[in-house]
């Protein structure tokens, strides 16, 4: 079970390197709080009907108000106010370092999940966590920078997908994937919807182009199948390895980048995603990758 947690997270991995990539193509004009609501209660929408076909509706009927307090933070911290304060953030300082930020939440959930789920802290971590650090300072050719209000914002987001995370984690020892999946995509929505009846923004739907539309749901579609990878191979695998291995995502952009777009690599981002697989290489061990390896047919056919 452990390598079919590795295999689907590896998945989300790919899953949201191609989607970084495919973000870079979406029309500009359109508010990030809204396009952020519109993909998610399409999503939420999707994952419910998922729900209907695996017939675990009858699951929902008997969840007990801690089950609903646990979704409800899921919601809360993972669907809606990260997403909130993430987007401000990004206007207050660079995609940069908006993006390095992002990626440290591993070290957030490390600590977490051995203070609350008890995950053991190897040795073997702490190496793959310095290359993994090292490796997206090179990729993201980030210099020392000052500070900056968006910054803070921004590590905020990134401390709230940390416990959104871990207690995912903890609500799939008892919830299936896809409850706790459209707990975070559909109460999320909920939160961010009461966030628009006081902002008012939400009119802007009017507004929309079928070209918005299109995106909308192209992305909508590419978060339905991250969201179904993550949360079903998190249920096999530690958290803190499971947010490592997501880190693969940042080679995968520049590989799409590099074959589609023709953009000239750097160097340091070679380098830096180098450092990035071998991280994750020292995380696996090579044990691991064998029998990953061995498991990946029997997996691909369903027999795993």
């Amino acid at each position: 079970m452990i390598n079919k947690g590795i295999i689907l997270i590896l998945t989300t991995a790919l899953i949201s390197g191609f989607s970084i990539f495919i973000n870079k193509f979406i029309v500009t004009g359109l508010d990030p709080y809204l396009f952020t609501f519109l993909k998610n209660i399409i999503v939420a929408i999707f994952l419910f009907s998922i729900v209907l076909v695996f017939k675990e509706f009858k699951i929902i009927k008997r969840l007990t108000k801690r089950d609903w307090l646990i979704l409800s933070l899921i919601g809360l911290f993972g669907g809606s106010v990260p997403f909130l304060l993430f987007f401000k953030g990004l206007t207050l300082t660079s995609a940069a370092s908006g993006a390095f930020i992002h990626k440290t939440m591993f070290i957030f959930v490390a600590i977490l999940a051995r203070v609350f789920l008890h995950e053991k802290i190897s040795n073997r971590l702490f190496i793959a966590a310095f290359l993994l650090i090292l490796g997206n300072l090179l990729f993201l050719r980030l210099l020392p920078y000052k500070i900056q209000f968006g910054d803070l914002l921004i590590l905020l987001a990134t401390l709230f997908w940390a416990i959104e995370n871990v207690i995912s984690k903890y609500a799939l020892r008892t919830l299936t994937p896809r409850i706790v999946a459209f707990g975070r995509m559909g109460i999320g929505s909920i939160f961010i919807l009461l966030f628009f009846a006081f902002t008012g923004d939400l009119s802007a739907v009017a507004g929309l182009t079928g070209i918005h539309w299109q995106w909308v749901v192209i992305s909508a579609i590419i978060l339905l199948g991250y969201v179904i990878t993550w949360y079903t191979g998190l249920k096999y695998i530690n958290v803190s390895k499971a947010t490592m291995i997501l880190l693969l995502g940042s080679p995968i952009t520049l590989l799409l980048t590099f074959i589609f777009q023709g953009q000239i690599v750097s160097l340091k981002q070679l380098i830096g995603s180098m450092l990035i697989v071998a991280g994750l290489l020292v995380l696996m061990s090579f044990k691991n990758l064998k029998d990953i390896l061995e498991d990946l047919p029997k997996f691909r056919y369903g027999r795993a």
